[in-house]
């Protein structure tokens, strides 16, 4: 490995050293909340001196320990529009870290993607031959960034990372090699189309922070808990999390977490996950809940319809199937109006309560199979 130059040039932006006039600039970028947020070892509150000190001392102390720190700059202005780096180098295994923030005035218009590209080829160019690229667990904009810039989801590095305020945190890992192709990454699952999915009558959409308490209330519900894998209720903060790192784990191909929403009155009416346990083979799992409200209306039915069908068209399935336990009628014959097949009994397959185990009847769809 040997240094990258002193300026490398990407798409619309250029990646050079800092310099005094930057001051300003870093200052006001560090010290957003944003910024704060997700990169827990930047002083607080973020001073003009802390900025200083970066920009004459601590970026240019990069080069010696054999990485780099650059500024990231409007090749047309010339104006600080965010800050990459390498760093964290194993040399012998020819491994580095790549970082980036960018300045609240720069976002939203591409700029860590193609700093990121651009920085991932000169290192490349230079005899690094993986990259590593750590991200908040909440952090879904960057892991987009990651997947953009050719960089794919390798897993969690747990309490890897100090958090701001004391105790540790985990850190989403997504790795670049240098014969990879340059990205995007083609993503196991895509987006909903515009976000959501309706059909006039109800709406799924992604789960979000917003959520918790409303899904909290459903997966405490006995009858719910009582299909849950194993049948125990969750705590409040097992669901807070959950959905705080829904985006996450959509990101990561690991599941689509949706919620179920009334379309009339805009009021959430229960839950259903697209789980994609099977990559290799072109299936995944699906499971609904309803909250008593919104039972015997046909909402989960045409819910279940509506991730199925995207299932099928959006993400490219081949199979989705479904379990329930044999005295679950309700949920059986929402399975069999939204077109899925039974097919037979799965004796003792999930865990009871007490120790026991308890059978699961499956149900499956298939994409070639006739809509109902």
């Amino acid at each position: 490995m040997t240094s990258v130059p002193g300026t490398v040039e990407g798409d619309r932006v250029r990646l050079r050293p800092y310099r005094v006039e930057d001051v300003p600039d870093v200052a006001t970028a560090c010290a957003d909340p944003l910024t704060q947020r997700f990169i827990s070892g930047m002083p607080s509150p973020y001073t003009e001196a802390d900025a200083r000190w970066w920009v004459t001392e601590g970026a240019p102390a990069a080069r010696p320990a054999g990485g780099a720190s650059y500024a990231i700059a409007d090749p047309a202005t010339d104006r600080l529009l965010g800050g990459a780096g390498l760093g964290n180098l194993v040399p012998v295994r020819r491994q580095a870290e790549l970082g980036y923030w960018v300045a609240p005035w720069a976002r939203g218009r591409g700029v860590a993607t193609a700093a990121t590209r651009a920085l991932a080829a000169a290192a490349f160019a230079h005899g690094t031959a993986r990259l590593e690229l750590l991200t908040h667990p909440e952090n879904t904009a960057s892991q987009r960034v990651a997947l953009a810039a050719g960089f794919r989801h390798e897993g969690v590095r747990r309490a890897a990372n100090l958090a701001r305020g004391g105790g540790r945190q985990d850190l989403v890992c997504w790795v670049r090699l240098v014969d990879d192709p340059p990205g995007p990454v083609p993503r196991l699952l895509p987006d909903l189309p515009g976000g959501r999915l309706t059909d006039g009558v109800v709406t799924v959409r992604p789960v979000g922070p917003d959520d918790a308490e409303a899904l909290f209330a459903l997966h405490s519900l006995p009858e719910v808990v009582a299909n849950r894998v194993p049948p125990r209720a969750p705590t409040p903060a097992d669901v807070e999390r959950r959905c705080r790192l829904a985006g996450t784990r959509w990101l990561a191909g690991e599941a689509a977490d949706l919620a179920i929403v009334d379309a009339h009155t805009g009021e959430l009416a229960g839950g259903c996950m697209l789980y994609h346990d099977e990559q290799a083979t072109g299936q995944a799992m699906v499971g609904f809940s309803l909250l008593p409200a919104g039972r015997g209306r046909g909402l989960a039915t045409r819910a279940v319809r509506l991730v199925t069908g995207w299932a099928f068209e959006g993400v490219g399935l081949a199979r989705v199937w479904a379990g329930t336990r044999p005295e679950n009628a309700a949920s059986q014959r929402v399975l069999e109006r939204a077109g899925f097949t039974r097919e037979g009994l799965l004796r003792g397959r999930l865990p009871g309560p007490d120790g026991t185990r308890v059978d699961s009847v499956q149900y499956a769809r298939l994409a070639t199979d006739e809509p109902r």
